[in-house]
């Protein structure tokens, strides 16, 4: 027999619709909690990595500079993958790790910490044999970089003894268009690491700080007024002079409207040398350098010098910064030590010189114990380091000679043992006691 419906009493009515309120509310609500799809990464781009690679044949260096663009990061981690046969060996500012073609950078310990908007930077050292093109991927703390990458995929001359570039005329380039220096410490400098051995005590983290402060030698040869070094700046010429010559150059400069021009010339009796008259002989316990280089030619096969300090502890002699088997070295002129060891594992350790553009040329000189960094804008060369540990093909031949240094004059110019012509300027030239930043 077919159910006969009860009409609903308006009680019933009033129940009903309470009940649908409430059914809707609460579905409200539960979406309102529901977590909304995130961001992509290709929308909210999370860093900048700079890349910037000196490469010869067979070994590389990089400069890499992290910029973090998302929130403040306590530490960091950096992956990328190389495109071709490049083989991570040794790395400074940070812990490099390679498997196949993938790469990790984890920070130091002093480096971890990134601002939005900071920038950190780290380098790496390695060989190739087929192809190296500038790697991709790059992505901090698993974020895509997405706000731009650089890389510097032209290949530096090589090491080879058995290339010598030609010698060059001393024709200068245009003048440089580039900025004045940035006044912003950079976090990777004078870190607490090594990549070759211990830490010894000249290598504080306390980073180095801009302009001249309080060195000794603070210099853009603004003060020279003729087109001859004078004042706080003589021209010397050891032993015996020939052709090279000094001037203070107005068309080529890094910042200001001067620089120091030195037309090198091949042959030992051709160097000349511009020393500072300041009194450079208690600078210490360390002595930190800054100088702002541009040189016309790629170093030579020969050895050549473009940097000297009378060692006080070396009878005088000198203490050189120059190149050989076309890399930048340090020499001792008592017994012709070199730094590093001009072995083809020695000189790959160390970087070929650029041409043609502004470099920042960084070192320091502990004169307590045996212990140098040099840096090439900002990123140290793993071949320049010296510390009290030896180590094969970099300073075991160096540490014959136990005795720091202590250098008693400071000189900037050019000297050829053999072949190498070179057209060089220098400019914002520090020396103190504070390490001094780009």
């Amino acid at each position: 027999m077919p159910r006969t419906a009860t009409p609903a009493t308006p009680a019933l009515r009033r129940l009903r619709t309470t009940a649908g309120a409430a059914a809707a509310a609460l579905a409200a609500t539960a979406a309102a909690l529901l977590p909304l799809p995130a961001a992509s990464a290709a929308d909210s781009p999370g860093c900048r990595v700079d890349y910037t690679a000196n490469r010869w044949t067979g070994g590389y260096t990089a400069a890499v500079k992290v910029t973090n663009l998302g929130p403040q990061l306590t530490s960091w981690r950096l992956t990328w993958t190389y495109g071709g046969d490049e083989h991570v060996t040794s790395a400074w500012n940070a812990t490099v790790t390679q498997t196949g073609t993938a790469v990790t950078a984890v920070n130091a310990a002093w480096n971890g910490s990134l601002a939005t908007g900071a920038a950190t930077e780290f380098g790496v050292q390695g060989t190739w044999a087929a192809a190296a093109p500038a790697p991709s991927g790059f992505a901090l703390n698993g974020t895509p970089c997405n706000g731009g990458t650089s890389a510097s995929p032209s290949p530096s001359p090589s090491p080879s003894a058995s290339a010598s570039p030609s010698p060059s005329a001393s024709a200068s380039p245009s003048p440089s268009g580039s900025a004045s220096p940035s006044p912003s410490p950079s976090s990777s400098a004078s870190p607490s690491g090594s990549p070759s051995g211990s830490p010894s005590p000249s290598t504080s983290p306390t980073p180095p700080v801009p302009g001249c402060g309080s060195a000794v030698v603070c210099s853009g040869f603004e003060d020279q007024t003729g087109s001859a070094p004078a004042g706080d700046w003589q021209t010397v010429t050891p032993n015996c002079s020939g052709t090279g010559t000094a001037a203070i150059d107005t068309a080529v400069a890094y910042s200001g409207t001067r620089s120091l021009r030195i037309d090198g010339r091949a042959g030992y009796c051709n160097h000349v040398f511009v020393g500072t008259t300041k009194d450079v002989s208690a600078v210490g316990p360390v002595v930190y350098a800054r100088m702002r280089v541009r040189h016309t030619t790629a170093l030579p096969a020969a050895h050549v010098t473009s940097l000297t300090f009378a060692d006080a502890r070396d009878g005088g002699k000198d203490l050189r910064i120059g190149g050989q088997n076309g890399a930048l070295q340090w020499n001792r002129e008592s017994d012709d030590a070199t730094l590093p060891v001009q072995s083809p594992a020695g000189v790959a350790q160390s970087a070929a010189l650029p041409t043609g553009r502004w470099i920042c040329l960084r070192f320091q000189i502990d004169t307590t114990q045996q212990a140098m960094r040099t840096y090439l804008d900002d990123v140290e060369v793993p071949g320049l380091h010296l510390d009290t540990v030896p180590t094969q093909d970099v300073d075991n031949q160096w540490l014959v000679r136990s005795t720091a240094p202590r250098p008693t004059t400071f000189r900037l110019g050019w000297e050829s043992y053999g072949v190498g012509d070179d057209t060089l300027w220098f400019d914002d030239v520090a020396l103190g006691a504070s390490p001094i930043a780009c």
